[in-house]
């Protein structure tokens, strides 16, 4: 663990001068203060994107997964099957209930000719009162001439209505081309893709392009991303699967890399909104990788990605596929045991996207803000808890809320990146420590989750199971079980689960 976090930056020493520290003291008992004497103040800080949790893997077997939330109040999903050879959707009122909904199949490939083989990354849209699924498609005699294609239905429940093959999505060069996605900015739409461009080398670039209507494109296509960096080039020269999320004045586009094992991963171009999207130089890729592998989570190749929103439309959710185990015997492609899965996307101070680790199997990990400080987040460095702002690596202030590890009716908080290890009061100071099987560690690490002491109808105390009374508290940011007798006292024990 302690060489894992060698090149992070060092907390900023400055900021807990003793001087720092008293006025800070200060303005959280005048705050504290003014909340009392003002109502409603408290519930204002609740946060605007409230915790959000799944469970996974959501769907076995299922890759390349893309999700629509429509207006009818249903999420609709739409995924690769292991044999390649059919188009399958389902739908349910929340994300998690995808898991056990039941499944049609809306088309069947081809017994011959085009569309007869390798029936890729569908996706479902809703545009202009239809829907559409956009896919790639092999030909039966020649399975990797991989085009893109698009069905269209108007029925109200894609599920049950018909679909016409619109055919194949016309681009002005003929070769190797798949994982087609549609999005608009500034009400113009525009198609991306991956292709191979023997032009330009060996492997996938991706390409960008206005769309006429949803199955046909405008103009000449523009190059916006070619495999240049090594994590995007082991296997196989590989950029493909792009997705959109759109924020703040900015387009991102995730994509994948490198071949479907371990290796595979999701990179990142941005772009401004109001640039020009057809010109390559409007597009910056991230130097690296956004979402790898982690051995420490079990998880391995994520990639793929979509973009949907919690059912409360605050929090934006990373929809991928991956597999929970690093080796595979022979092509990757053959091994059928992608994953679908949910995790909440959060959002650096600067307006970028952090997608943080591939959670582990399970129930989704949160993240706790401060009551009276709320851009500060509960996290552990160097295996103490303290409270910090701006926590890019974001696993360190992600925590799986699971049973009391001293019984029922209790919590403990498990660390998201390092499973195994908890959240534990010692000599009244909290660490993140593995679990030794002890008696004293698992009271030490068990807790009573009650309603916020300084924000009882959102905010969320954790009262220790083995010392009642003494809460988990921040103090000159730094995390203790202490009593909460007085105003100030209750505000620092009061977090909001995100």
């Amino acid at each position: 663990m302690t060489a894992a976090r060698d090149a992070r930056t060092t907390p900023d020493v400055i900021e807990r001068t003793s001087v720092k520290r008293t006025a800070a003291r200060i303005v959280t008992a005048l705050l504290v203060t003014l909340a009392a004497l003002t109502s409603g103040i408290a519930g204002a800080a609740a946060p605007a994107s409230p915790a959000v949790t799944y469970t996974n893997p959501v769907a076995a077997q299922r890759a390349d997964p893309h999700i629509l939330r429509h207006s009818d109040g249903y999420y609709y999903f739409t995924a690769t099957v292991p044999a390649y050879d059919r188009i399958v959707m389902r739908r349910a009122t929340t994300l998690q209930g995808l898991s056990t909904a039941s499944e049609t199949t809306i088309w069947t490939k081809h017994s011959s000719g085009e569309m007869g083989a390798h029936i890729w990354a569908p996706e479902i849209h809703f545009i202009d009162g239809k829907w559409y699924v956009h896919f790639a498609a092999g030909a039966s005699n020649d399975i990797w001439k991989i085009r893109p294609y698009v069905l269209e239905s108007s029925a109200a429940n894609p599920l049950t209505g018909s679909w016409t093959e619109k055919g194949r999505i016309a681009l002005p060069l003929d070769t190797f081309s798949l994982d087609a996605t549609t999005f608009t900015v500034g009400g113009t739409r525009f198609l991306s893709w991956a292709q191979n461009d023997p032009a330009v080398g060996d492997g996938t670039n991706i390409y960008l392009a206005r769309m006429s209507n949803p199955w046909t494109i405008s103009g000449s296509p523009v190059m916006i991303s070619r495999p240049t960096n090594a994590w995007e080039k082991i296997g196989h020269t590989v950029n493909e699967g792009p997705a959109v999320i759109q924020r703040g004045g900015k387009v991102f586009m995730t994509f994948s890399a490198s071949a479907t094992d371990s290796n595979y991963c999701l990179g990142l171009l941005t772009a401004s909104a109001s640039a020009n999207l057809m010109s390559a130089s409007s597009w910056t890729k991230t130097p690296n990788p956004v979402f790898t592998s982690n051995a420490a989570t079990g998880q391995y190749g994520p990639g793929h990605n979509t973009f949907t929103v919690s059912e409360d439309g605050k929090s934006d959710v990373l929809v991928y596929h991956d597999r929970n185990y690093k080796d595979i015997s022979g092509d990757p492609l053959n091994d059928p045991n992608r994953r679908t899965r949910f995790q909440k996307l959060y959002w650096n101070a600067d307006g970028t996207p952090n997608f943080g680790i591939p959670v582990a199997d399970g129930a989704t990990p949160v993240r706790f803000s401060s009551y009276n400080f709320p851009d500060r987040f509960i996290r552990h460095w160097e295996y103490r808890g303290r409270l910090e702002a701006n926590v890019t690596n974001l696993a360190d202030s992600q925590f799986r809320v699971v049973t009391g590890l001293a019984g029922s009716g209790t919590v403990s908080l498990e660390s998201a990146n390092f499973p195994g290890y908890y959240l534990r009061h010692r000599n009244n100071e909290v660490w993140v420590e593995k679990n030794d099987g002890t008696t004293t560690f698992k009271n030490d690490a068990t807790f009573h989750r009650r309603a916020g002491l300084a924000d009882s109808s959102a905010g969320v105390s954790f009262e220790s199971y083995n010392f009642p009374g003494r809460f988990v508290r921040h103090y000159d940011y730094l995390l203790y079980t202490q009593p909460a007798d007085t105003a100030a006292a209750k505000a620092d024990a009061t977090f909001y689960a995100e």
